[in-house]
């Protein structure tokens, strides 16, 4: 009944429903009138929401999330921040570095394929909010990396390539799940996805949403899907642009 009489507002079949329906979009996309002298007010109410939003957060980080995380984890190093509580299923070995920093929503799902699958963040890594691991063997991120949001590691299919054996929910054989590996300095675009067997190289760029199914040059920038060279030689780490060496201070 109540459906079918918001369905006759929403077709205005009648001036009486017409009239109705004017009213609700004024009450739907109405706003409370703002005086100046009021600007003040609510400029310091928006400031004490945030302030409190910020607070409740960092309460919840310091003395919940990143403990809880820590103690699931092999090892963490110092100044973890954690944003948010990862969703971990499965077995895997977490190896934490110092100063890394997890932004958002994290994902992290094992198999059965191994007894000890590992996943390891190196020093200052920083991971993006939405960011996925499926790690059946081992996953290893090195030192300085940059992950952006929506970014998914598969080191598995998660299922076997034989249709009979997906049929038979039989698990991958081992030899499908290979390991992945980013070397330091990288950085890891908006949606990309890394597959199985895969290392990136140091240095490199992989753009957003590239699909990686081959290793990636060292100092290059890689796109599209499946992901292709697209730039080389970029500068490495400590060389000046010219290529020389920098001088130690």
């Amino acid at each position: 009944m109540i459906r079918e009489f918001i369905f006759r507002i929403r077709r205005a079949e009648s001036p009486g429903y017409r009239a109705l329906k004017k009213f609700a979009r004024f009450v739907i996309t109405f706003n409370l009138p703002l005086p100046r002298f009021a600007l003040g007010f609510y400029r310091m109410l928006y400031s004490l929401h945030d302030f409190l939003l910020k607070a409740v957060r960092w309460v919840l980080i310091v003395f919940f999330r990143e403990p809880a995380f820590r103690s699931r984890c092999v090892s963490a190093g110092k100044r973890l921040l954690v944003a948010r509580l990862p969703y971990i299923v499965g077995h895997a070995r977490i190896y934490i570095g110092d100063d890394v920093n997890i932004f958002g929503q994290l994902d992290i799902v094992s198999g059965a394929s191994f007894e000890e699958p590992r996943l390891v963040l190196k020093d200052r890594v920083d991971v993006g909010h939405r960011v996925s691991f499926l790690v059946n063997k081992e996953i290893v991120i090195e030192e300085d990396v940059n992950i952006a949001g929506r970014v998914e590691f598969r080191d598995s299919d998660a299922h076997p390539r034989d249709a009979a054996q997906r049929i038979a929910d039989i698990r991958p054989d081992p030899g499908e799940i290979k390991p992945i590996r980013v070397c330091r300095y990288a950085w890891i675009g908006t949606r990309a996805t890394i597959l199985k067997g895969v290392t990136i190289g140091e240095g490199a760029i992989v753009s957003a949403q590239s699909v990686v199914v081959t290793d990636v040059p060292p100092y290059s920038v890689v796109m599209g899907n499946p992901a292709r060279v697209v730039v080389k030689g970029l500068k490495p780490v400590g060389e000046s642009p010219a290529g020389s060496p920098v001088p130690e201070p």
